[in-house]
């Protein structure tokens, strides 16, 4: 029988914990528990872009949102200075979380630090995994969760959709605009660019 690699147990780690989530994400006629469902296609994005995806940018893409819906955000004031410390939060919360599975499962601190500079986006825009992770958070967000989120936030939405244009890369942005989307959705992320 061959052994499960540590990397296979960190991913059966992470989605065992992601299983849990309360929230569910619909998908071509299944629920699913949410951030287990997102961290899956994240995974996939990453390795799609990166096929030879470094040990800890896997690890970080399949716990990148680990336990998301245990700090909910209606803990923390409206407003942009509200979402932003709400954000932060989750970051270190994502962070501190993997890192202990990581430990349990004896990966090194170099790793582990690896790992916890790519969950907290350090050095986006100069640290290529760390781009790499921003481009496939893009993409998952365009590719499973944009129509339906444009239909709640049709004010703002142009804003966000620019905003998430800027955060990838060339390359990231070519694959966004190979993506499928209605017609109106393809209207925005036109609009978007035409900000840009």
């Amino acid at each position: 029988m061959t052994p499960v690699s540590t990397l296979a147990q960190a991913y059966a780690a992470f989605d065992a914990v992601n299983r849990t989530d309360p929230n569910t994400f619909a998908w071509q006629g299944e629920d699913w528990p949410r951030e287990l469902f997102l961290a899956e296609k994240l995974t996939e994005w990453v390795l799609l872009l990166e096929p030879d995806a470094s040990e800890p940018l896997q690890l970080a893409a399949r716990c990148q949102h680990i336990g998301r819906w245990q700090i909910p955000r209606h803990d923390y004031p409206e407003g942009r200075i509200g979402y932003l410390t709400w954000r932060k939060a989750l970051a270190h919360h994502h962070a501190d979380m993997a890192s202990g599975i990581l430990r349990e499962l004896h990966y090194d601190d170099n790793t582990i630090g690896q790992v916890q500079a790519i969950l907290l986006k350090r050095g986006i825009k100069q640290h290529a995994d760390v781009q790499v992770m921003e481009n496939a958070l893009c993409l998952v967000f365009l590719q499973y969760q944009f129509e339906s989120f444009r239909l709640e936030n049709e004010e703002k939405i142009v804003g966000i959709i620019q905003k998430s244009l800027l955060k990838m890369d060339d390359v990231g942005r070519q694959h966004a605009l190979r993506l499928e989307y209605s017609p109106d959705g393809i209207a925005i992320i036109n609009h978007a660019l035409a900000r840009l």
